[in-house]
């Protein structure tokens, strides 16, 4: 698959995640941060009430890493988990869940198509708007899929406003990740779309911004502990009332 400045063409990702699902879980079980940080993301939605009478999206849910920290974080929950690739969600779907948890194999665009309508008290979008082919027509849907007040949570790599995380991505992607994944799968074209795709996407403060031209309102960003602080954040924000 032919790699771009900005990654793969967006519509070649969930292939990609597909080759690389046999390996994924191992791959990212070797970052201390990925499922802690994922998990810390969750606990930042502030979800009341252990979830009771809530329902959840988890939205590019991959191998169900970001669906484990919703249900730690709101264990009494609906959730509604969806992703693109077929691979991923195999592996996803091969894990013990509760019945509150369901799976969904559709692109994120077309939830409607596949029976997922809203209202959701919360939405978590986990590694997800920067693979997407407009994010900011699918902000403006995940708006239009949440309760008023309700909680939209971006867990995403960004590093283009600040020298050193960019600095740091690059150490981390050409020292252990695109190694790492070439050794497991014999394929790094999903290790390399990752690297290329974090420098291109947007910066803390575009991000904001962006959120906050799709019309959701108390914008704000917080970064991870660890190595990941200043490469990843969660942006979070509200469907105004």
């Amino acid at each position: 698959m032919r790699i771009g400045r900005t990654g793969l063409p967006r519509p070649d990702v969930p292939g990609a995640f597909d080759a690389g699902a046999p390996a994924y879980d191992r791959l990212v079980g070797a970052n201390p941060c990925y499922h802690a940080n994922l998990g810390l993301s969750a606990r930042r939605m502030r979800l009341p009430a252990r979830g009771r009478g809530l329902r959840l999206l988890d939205a590019g849910c991959g191998t169900g890493a970001s669906t484990a920290a919703l249900l730690a974080a709101a264990p009494d929950a609906e959730i509604v988990a969806v992703d693109a690739s077929g691979g991923m969600l195999d592996a996803a779907t091969a894990k013990p869940w509760p019945p509150s948890v369901r799976f969904v194999h559709a692109r994120i665009e077309e939830l409607g198509d596949h029976g997922v309508a809203g209202p959701f008290d919360a939405i978590l979008a986990a590694y997800l708007l920067r693979n997407l082919a407009d994010p900011d027509d699918q902000l403006r849907a995940f708006r239009q899929l949440l309760r008023p007040g309700g909680t939209l949570a971006v867990h995403e790599y960004s590093v283009r406003d600040s020298r050193a995380a960019t600095a740091i991505w690059h150490a981390v992607c050409w020292g252990v990740i695109i190694p790492a994944g070439w050794w497991h799968t014999r394929d790094a074209t999903l290790y390399r779309h990752l690297w290329r795709s974090v420098l291109s996407f947007d910066g803390a403060e575009r991000f904001r911004r962006r959120m906050r031209e799709a019309g959701f309102a108390s914008v704000r960003a917080e970064s991870m502990p660890g190595w990941e602080r200043g490469v990843v954040h969660t942006f979070l924000g509200e469907a105004p009332v």
